[in-house]
């Protein structure tokens, strides 16, 4: 019966130093998480460039773009002029104005990566008790919140442009937001992953940056009261096709929903292309991490 105890006690300390261990490692992550996220949050707040073209950039947007083309954003029938959508061209792409802020901050953030691999800093991080996964998503949550304090530069313009903002409205906008930093950083980092050089991040980022703005309805509207043939025959064909195809689409879309009550598409798809696209961009930018 002794001996039983024994052997009884001795399984209760395995267990209880098992459970320390497991503890312990739980802890050594979060911490690890915060580090890098923290690190990256320094990195951006240091970085007087990409400050000065978070504010400079939606001013610019709504300035010279939304004021220049406010005049233009209507049509005439039969002798009445009325806007295309019912807002002025202001309140229209002042969402999109957002997701162009978060769009360059999420993708430009995660040249992070080519630094720390090119420094050094990378490969000591790696070889430290912490998973891959963990310094991938440190590294995204950083550049996510970087970019969510960008799209909120935004939203201060929002009482000049004439958009009346509720609570409700602002928090359901900043969970767009997040989601849309996150996946754009995630795509950020699968960029970084297949460059190499701070020269080619930059030119590629841009080859995708810009085309997946303009291509998203984001300064000019697929009016929602045109049928899919009407579309066609008013607008190219195969802009029509890249515009419906393209992923930036919807979470503009479901930006103005959140912000002007407008919507081109079906607010539960918008919905669903914005986690979707999330969910594969982390996916692979989490492959991508672990490969390289």
């Amino acid at each position: 019966m002794t001996d039983m105890a024994a052997g009884a006690s001795d399984t209760d300390i395995w267990a209880e130093d098992d459970d320390d261990s497991w503890q312990r490692l739980v802890w050594i992550q979060i911490a690890g998480l915060y580090a890098v996220w923290l690190r990256e949050i320094k990195r951006a707040l240091r970085d007087r460039g990409q400050l000065l073209g978070g504010f400079s950039r939606p001013l610019l947007w709504v300035l010279v773009m939304g004021i220049g083309l406010n005049p233009y954003f209507r049509g005439e029938v039969y002798g009445e002029v009325r806007y295309v959508v019912p807002f002025t061209y202001l309140q229209f792409i002042f969402p999109a104005v957002i997701v162009l802020n978060i769009l360059y901050t999420s993708v430009q953030s995660a040249i992070s990566v080519i630094w720390d691999r090119q420094f050094g800093f990378l490969r000591e991080v790696l070889v430290s008790p912490l998973a891959r996964e963990t310094i991938l998503l440190g590294k995204i949550l950083g550049g996510a919140t970087v970019a969510m304090f960008h799209g909120c530069f935004v939203l201060v313009l929002a009482r000049f442009v004439d958009v009346t903002i509720t609570p409700q409205a602002i928090l359901h906008a900043l969970g767009l937001m997040f989601v849309l930093s996150f996946g754009l950083t995630s795509l950020g980092v699968i960029i970084a992953s297949r460059i190499k050089s701070f020269e080619g991040f930059g030119v590629f980022s841009n080859l995708v940056i810009l085309p997946l703005y303009f291509t998203s309805s984001s300064i000019f509207p697929l009016d929602p009261s045109l049928t899919a043939a009407q579309s066609v025959v008013n607008y190219p064909e195969w802009l029509v096709a890249i515009v419906k195809i393209n992923p930036i689409t919807y979470c503009v879309d479901a930006l103005r929903g959140a912000l002007i009550n407008f919507h081109q598409f079906d607010p539960t798809l918008n919905y669903v292309v914005l986690g979707g696209m999330t969910v594969v961009f982390f996916l692979i930018a989490m492959w991508e991490f672990r490969r390289g």
